[in-house]
């Protein structure tokens, strides 16, 4: 059975890896774009254009609140997309979760604002960012499981990395867009600037439908399909069966995905607010790092090839619990260098060495009946946790009781949970992906 299913992949990757991965890179650079445009949406304008009724503090948790929601969204999304994904194919699904993101998207472009509509318009947001999260839950697992089970045994590190770069690339977009419309007049931002970056959306999302309809299914889930391997009820089976694993890939998620969602939300939102620090500057910064990541995730991908996944997550988690303090204490000296420093610095160690290799690892740590169920399920709910409540939390730490060291401590018991995790996963670096 392992030979049926491996012998097309050397085909495969002579001939289309590059398409492969291509297709799937782009659709992801789309997915996050999509996804990390609200987000900093909701630190910047959100708070006033759908819920001005608020004092500011609570305006800006209400904002964040509703981005929050998109997170609760993504475990659904990752079950339900997952489900799908293992008993009719990865290909399908990849298609239907990026237009799912692309067409919200879009949508909340469009959206009046409570001052038009009243609380219909918050209503809507809300709605409208929780069908972005279940696209979102859906779209990470095909993109992975597409390039992983194509790639070369010996290469699936650093191929699979090229998924991951859809994040930072996403990420530099939104925010580039983000600091352009900012340059507008304050009153042109808030009335109709900050719809740009969501009603452009559209036009990827035409040309990434049309690259990711062009990729063949993987030969993995072909060959299961030959010998009547599917499962019947995958979440059941990655959840039910394998409880170990599934506790261990979202224990893996929580600090990565909490650190990178404080870099990019709460501590924008910190920086401009208490901090009184320039918005540009701080998009900067972001974007900067988010650069560096074009050159780290390949990198680390790579690496895992080399010394294997599980040391990466280990050293990602003590970087953090190192880092945790002196994050905020680089800020706090509103040295334009050092500030710069801290947040690339931060986004590269304490989550691109961990996330370079995710798009491998988590897959492999799942059979190939239930790999999509549950990579993306486990993966999606420890977003939920960590990427949707962390900067709820830490805003609410610094608003209530000020200062920034119960903030760096959250941050530091997520990293020890991440590290037992680590501890106790096992290596996949050369294992098998066919049952």
């Amino acid at each position: 059975m392992t030979i049926t299913a491996a012998a097309p992949i050397v085909r495969i990757e002579r001939s289309k890896m590059n398409s492969i991965v291509f297709a799937s890179c782009f659709g992801t650079i789309i997915e996050w774009y999509d996804f990390l445009i609200y987000a900093t949406a909701a630190a910047l304008v959100f708070n006033k254009a759908f819920f001005p009724t608020f004092d500011p503090l609570a305006g800006t948790l209400a904002a964040l609140g509703s981005y929050a929601v998109g997170f609760l969204a993504r475990p659904l999304g990752g079950a339900l997309f997952g489900h799908f994904g293992d008993r009719l194919g990865r290909k399908s699904m990849l298609v239907l979760t990026l237009f799912i993101m692309g067409l919200s998207t879009f949508c909340i472009g469009l959206l009046p604002t409570y001052a038009s509509i009243g609380v219909l318009a918050p209503i809507l947001l809300i709605l409208l960012r929780i069908i972005q999260g279940i696209g979102l839950g859906g779209e990470w697992g095909g993109a992975s499981l597409m390039v992983l089970e194509h790639a070369p045994a010996d290469r699936r590190g650093v191929y699979s990395s090229f998924v991951q770069i859809g994040f930072p690339i996403g990420l530099v977009l939104a925010t580039l867009v983000f600091a352009l419309v900012t340059k507008m007049p304050e009153a042109d931002f808030a009335s109709y600037g900050w719809r740009i970056p969501f009603l452009i959306s559209v036009v990827l999302l035409g040309v990434g439908t049309f690259v990711r309809s062009r990729v063949p299914e993987t030969p993995v889930f072909e060959g299961l399909k030959m010998r009547d391997g599917l499962s019947r009820n995958p979440v059941g089976e990655a959840v039910g069966k394998n409880a170990k694993t599934f506790l261990v890939a979202v224990g893996l998620k929580l600090s990565e995905v909490s650190w990178v969602y404080m870099l990019t939300v709460f501590v924008v939102g910190y920086a401009t607010t208490k901090l009184s620090l320039p918005k540009p500057m701080m998009l900067d910064a972001v974007m900067y790092a988010a650069l560096l990541e074009l050159v780290s995730l390949p990198l680390f991908g790579w690496l895992s090839d080399k010394i294997g996944r599980r040391p990466l997550f280990i050293l990602g988690a003590l970087f953090t619990i190192a880092f945790a303090f002196p994050l905020f204490w680089m800020l706090e000296s509103k040295s334009t260098a050092l500030i710069f420093a801290a947040v690339m610095i931060a986004m590269n160690f304490g989550h691109g060495m961990m996330f370079g290799s995710e798009s491998c690892y988590f897959p492999e740590l799942f059979g190939s009946r239930v790999r999509y169920s549950g990579a993306s399920f486990g993966f999606q709910v420890s977003a939920a946790i960590g990427g949707g409540f962390s900067p709820i939390i830490a805003t609410a730490m610094v608003g209530y009781f000020g200062g920034t060291t119960g903030v760096s401590i959250m941050m530091i018991v997520l990293a020890l949970i991440t590290l037992a995790a680590a501890l106790a996963a096992r290596e996949t670096r050369g294992e098998q992906l066919a049952d």
